[in-house]
């Protein structure tokens, strides 16, 4: 859905085995999307960076290689982009990576979660993955999971007004992973796979498709973890 310009997700850990034997030290004068890339790439090596915390769910059962999920209620900050889903993520991260990083009434630092995701629309925290992308009205809503302890009346208010705070209720979504380049052809591919083995169970779904992306755009694209899910009804 987002092509290799796309902006960068959260990450679940890759699994190096690099031995840390200095710390590491962020340069200085990163601007926001630099303090990002670089916390992804440190989230890379398990070595120096714990698990990436995700938003709570349950596999309740397989379809092949679909798992269907529970997901329990999760906060997020999210931005409406009216663009193309190619460059939609580009646009929405530097706002969100504003909240993030302390634009906000508290001035609360956020660290990472993951996925961030895609649809059709002082206080430091963990932030989580992914970045979902989907289809809204006047474009795609592009979100940052907050950290699971982060209720909606706990997340500081955005100092930029396009940034909404919305509580995600519990949901149950069918999820299929893939990996690869974030190229709308790649999607396309995927997203077909996964509704045909939702028909084939004779299982339903609505709303628009989610593009779950956890990793950064550096990330070698035979190591991405990209997901797509669909709402089970």
């Amino acid at each position: 859905m987002n092509g290799q310009a796309g902006y960068p997700s959260s990450i679940n850990a890759a699994r190096s085995g690099l031995a840390v034997r200095r710390p590491v030290r962020a340069p200085t004068g990163l601007t926001p999307m630099r303090k990002f890339l670089l916390s992804l790439a440190i989230a890379a090596v398990p070595s120096l960076s714990n698990a990436i915390e995700e938003p709570s769910y349950e596999v309740e059962r397989r379809i092949g290689e679909v798992e269907v999920r529970r997901y329990a209620p999760y906060v997020v900050a999210e931005v409406i982009i009216n663009a193309p889903a190619e460059e939609a993520g580009s646009e929405a991260f530097p706002i969100l990576a504003g909240y993030i990083f302390g634009k906000n009434k508290g001035s609360t630092k956020f660290a990472m979660t993951a996925p961030v995701t895609q649809a059709p629309a002082p206080v430091r925290l963990e932030m989580t993955a992914p970045v979902t992308q989907a289809a809204a009205p006047g474009g795609y809503r592009v979100q940052f999971v907050l950290p699971r302890e982060v209720t909606l009346d706990l997340a500081p208010e955005p100092d930029d007004a396009r940034v909404q705070l919305r509580e995600v209720p519990a949901s149950t979504v069918a999820v299929l992973r893939y990996s690869g380049f974030w190229t709308q052809a790649n999607y396309d591919e995927h997203l077909a796979e996964l509704e045909a083995a939702l028909r084939t169970a004779d299982v339903s779904w609505l709303g628009e498709p989610v593009l779950a992306r956890y990793n950064p755009p550096f990330m070698p694209w035979f190591l991405r973890r990209n997901e797509i899910w669909l709402q089970l009804q």
